[in-house]
């Protein structure tokens, strides 16, 4: 059977859960930081573009700004308008996703993964042993690539 090439998306819902749970994001915070990642400079304007796809905050923009994931880039001059980019710490979560979305295991210490501390809930409980399943999937995969 002929294994698919694109198969990035398998273990979304984990990576998904892993990353809002270790950088403290909403759903809505990722999916605007995803569609921000290739803008190299924006406009408050270009934000708010995509922001209307997305559920109501109209402090978003300054919330993420504040939590450092957004930072300014051109500060407002008259006739000029401001421009952010993304923070080196949003463009670091973001290249970390990208990186477990190709294959690259989920960290499982209770440092880097707080789904891995001793009190959790029980919905971390059933991620964490889907993380372990997953890194164990990843694990094998890459074994089998070497063989070949």
């Amino acid at each position: 059977m002929k294994s698919r090439t694109n198969d990035y998306l398998k273990y979304w819902r984990v990576i998904r859960y892993w990353v809002k749970a270790r950088y403290n994001l909403s759903q809505a915070d990722m999916d605007i930081l995803f569609f921000l990642y290739s803008e190299q400079y924006f406009g408050r304007d270009r934000f708010q573009e995509f922001n209307e796809l997305l559920s109501w905050d109209e402090h978003r923009f300054n919330r993420l700004r504040d939590e450092g994931w957004i930072q300014n880039f051109r500060p407002h001059k008259r006739g000029v308008k401001a421009l952010y980019a993304l923070s080196f710490k949003a463009t670091r979560m973001m290249d970390t996703v990208y990186k477990k979305l190709n294959g690259e295991e989920i960290p499982m210490t209770n440092t880097s993964n707080p789904l891995f501390m001793k009190k959790v809930d029980y919905n971390d409980k059933v991620y964490r042993n889907m993380i372990k399943q997953m890194n164990k999937e990843v694990k094998e995969d890459r074994e089998k690539s070497r063989e070949q």
